[in-house]
């Protein structure tokens, strides 16, 4: 930005001042970015009818997106200092821990339930990461946040009994699978915080990915024949290539670039619109059910999460 822009500029989240257009595009940004995130469990629900199987739907998911993300750590490391086996060793914990195993348990609980129950228990994720720093590392928890994760899992447990009902015994093993993966995406979350500073978001996030991808890769090789892989329908070919560029890659860069402008808080409330753009799309194109239980259930979380959110900015201040 230039100082002959028209625009006043205004100050975002404690930063320097910044133009409103800027401020405009880091909006727009997040919410594009929400919205790609969202559209990665609608994706992985269409190519299931297709007969395909976790494993090898994520295969083909990371096979797409390795060379994306190796791109992303050789740019990020340019004029670097090489890692030192301790960078090595931490960037392989978090790839598997972050990324590989959240994103397998993520794609095998998909199987068993909705694109919309699957958002709304991944939206949880801050007040995970809340609780295991509180169990790791004694970390206090106000009166807010714990207000705040009251009313999201309320709203989870709602729209769990109503998946319940219908999809008995599997709703309950593919809320597990996905909380879990959930947990796994809270402990990188919870580790990566010294690694972030040492080495750079950018150069970390491409570093992680690419190990997940190769991990992806060697699962399938060793549980499932050469055969499963040329044996799926083109459709799944093609969703997977959306799946890697336009609700990963993309979506990891939009957001980081929406940091920039407006902020990580402003960047976070603004990924509020994530769950609703996942039930409305399941419902448009997956015709999943939405039901007033369902939208009591979604405004419970997002309510609690704005809740905990406000109450942990007040802890930083």
């Amino acid at each position: 930005m230039t100082n002959s822009e028209s625009k006043t500029p205004i100050a975002v989240s404690g930063k320097a001042l910044v133009a409103p257009e800027s401020i405009a595009i880091g909006l727009t940004f997040a919410v594009l970015g929400a919205i790609a995130f969202s559209g990665k469990a609608i994706i992985v629900k269409l190519a299931y009818r297709h007969g395909v199987d976790a494993v090898t739907l994520l295969m083909y998911r990371m096979l797409f997106a390795l060379p994306i993300f190796a791109t992303m750590a050789w740019w990020a490391s340019r004029g670097k200092p090489p890692l030192t086996r301790r960078d090595w060793l931490g960037v392989l914990g978090l790839g598997v821990s972050g990324y590989y195993l959240a994103s397998f348990l993520d794609f095998a609980g998909l199987a068993y339930i909705s694109a919309s129950l699957e958002r709304l228990i991944l939206y949880l994720n801050p007040t995970i990461v809340l609780l295991l720093g509180w169990l790791m590392y004694d970390r206090g928890i106000r009166w807010g946040q714990v207000l705040g994760m009251a009313i999201s899992y309320c709203g989870v447990v709602l729209v769990f009994g109503v998946e319940a009902q219908s999809q008995g015994t599997d709703a309950v093993w593919g809320a597990l699978l996905v909380l879990g993966s959930a947990i796994s995406y809270a402990i990188y979350l919870v580790y990566s915080g010294e690694m972030v500073l040492r080495l750079g978001a950018l150069r970390l996030v491409g570093l992680a990915t690419t190990v997940a991808c190769v991990c992806c890769l060697l699962q399938f090789a060793l549980l499932r024949p050469l055969s499963a892989a040329w044996s799926v329908s083109p459709e799944v070919i093609w969703l997977s290539v959306l799946n890697a560029t336009l609700c990963t890659a993309a979506p990891v860069l939009m957001v980081m670039m929406a940091i920039e402008r407006i902020g990580a808080s402003a960047a976070a409330q603004t990924g509020m619109v994530g769950p609703m753009s996942t039930i409305l799309m399941g419902a448009w194109i997956l015709g999943e059910p939405f039901t007033a239980w369902v939208g009591v259930g979604t405004a419970l979380v997002i309510a609690g999460i704005f809740v905990f959110s406000h109450a942990a900015r007040r802890t930083l201040s």
